[in-house]
């Protein structure tokens, strides 16, 4: 069996997910294509190398309709024989790509496959999927009569369940930009971010960091925020919450693309090119729909148990901060140093550009271990439906 290794792995900044947003110009299938771009010209590839192309996007309507990516291919001047498909798994998108590409490869089926993620949230937003109908049918309403619920109230639970105070959620949220501004300005995501060329009111320029970034976010200041998922209804039925989700601990609406080269070793070997990490172990679960955001948690005991390494042979966790009580509960059961736990901070503020984050934080993780000289890093997503998809890599 081959070994799947990563060879490239880039994404562009953050942008604001609403109308004015830094990337909100730019169609989503031209912001992968310069993805797609550099990856072929900085690996010295011929486009028609490329077995597939397989992109994480979550709101399949509109500009991100009709496989998105096969138009970012073709965006991107790839010969037209390189085929292409869009996944959806929710926020874990292109994760569940990375995951499928690495396999394929593993089982034989392909040698060079290119993994990505786009979300243009400006453009396409959130929750534009399900609008003029209903993904629930009678059969799902029946199974749960009392209804499921949106993930910010599902993230409301957990705080609950986990017994995260609204201070311990802020301090979290406030750390996650801290760590992400330091790294900003020590040049740490350099290598990993691809600058765009933006338009604005001054005229056209560079976009290189991420624009959800707030350096002078603290705990004091978030406290001030209102809840977001409060509702009569919501108060009726979870009489025991405390409403301390907002959007200071939650992710913003972000715009956003990654994408990660992915090679059978011996094709990296015939062509040359160096091999930074390999796919090492992988694992996907359900879990419990109303909670939803859980799944981290048994993803990362499966994804353990099927790699035989410990909780402290990691040496870098990313864990998608959709909302801090995620990671916090994940944190909770698994009592790792916190320092290894989204060391460059997480999408609180770096964005979470649904389907792009996948493979984002897996840049993110493979640039951290190549600092740090760290040699395994384990990425986990929770889900929306309740899901998670969890890897592990391993440096080169």
């Amino acid at each position: 069996m081959e070994n799947a290794v990563l060879v490239d792995a880039i994404r562009t900044p953050s942008g604001r997910g609403k109308p004015g947003g830094a990337l909100s110009g730019i169609h989503p299938a031209d912001l992968l294509a310069e993805l797609l771009v550099t990856l072929r010209e900085r690996n010295g590839l011929d486009s028609a190398q490329v077995d597939d192309v397989l992109v994480g996007c979550v709101s399949q309507v509109g500009d991100q309709s009709t496989n998105i990516a096969r138009g970012a291919v073709l965006s991107a001047g790839f010969d037209v024989t390189v085929p292409a498909t869009t996944i959806d798994r929710q926020c874990g998108s292109s994760q569940q790509a990375a995951t499928f590409a690495a396999q394929g490869i593993m089982a034989g089926g392909y040698d060079i496959v290119i993994a990505a993620g786009v979300e243009s949230m400006s453009r396409v937003p959130l929750g534009a999927a399900a609008r003029g109908g209903s993904p629930a049918g009678s059969r799902l309403t029946s199974r749960f009569p009392d209804g499921l619920v949106n993930q910010g109230v599902s993230a409301e639970l957990i705080a609950k369940k986990w017994g995260l105070s609204r201070d311990v959620l802020d301090r979290f949220a406030a750390e996650s930009h801290r760590r992400a501004a330091a790294a900003t300005e020590t040049g740490a995501f350099a290598a990993e971010i691809l600058p765009i060329m933006v338009a604005g009111p001054d005229g056209d320029r560079i976009l290189d960091r991420d624009e959800t970034v707030r350096a002078s976010t603290t705990a004091e200041g978030l406290a001030a925020l209102q809840p977001s998922f409060r509702t009569e209804e919501m108060e009726r039925r979870f009489p025991d919450l405390e409403w301390a989700i907002h959007p200071g601990n939650s992710s913003p609406l972000t715009d956003g693309a990654s994408a990660v080269l992915i090679m059978s070793e011996s094709a990296a070997q015939r062509l040359g090119v160096r091999p930074r990490a390999r796919f090492h172990s992988f694992a996907v679960v359900g879990d419990d729909p109303l909670y939803m955001l859980t799944g981290p948690i048994p993803a990362t005991h499966r994804i353990l148990e099927r790699s035989g390494l410990a909780i402290g042979d990691i040496d870098a966790f990313e864990v998608n901060e959709a909302f801090a009580s995620v990671p916090l509960a994940w944190a909770a059961e698994f009592d790792v140093d916190p320092s290894r736990l989204n060391p460059r901070g997480g999408a609180i503020a770096l964005g979470h550009p649904l389907g792009a984050s996948g493979t984002r934080l897996l840049t993110t993780m493979l640039h951290h271990l190549e600092a740090t000289g760290g040699r395994f890093g384990l990425q986990t997503m929770c889900e929306g439906g309740g899901m998670a998809n969890a890897t592990i890599i391993e440096r080169l």
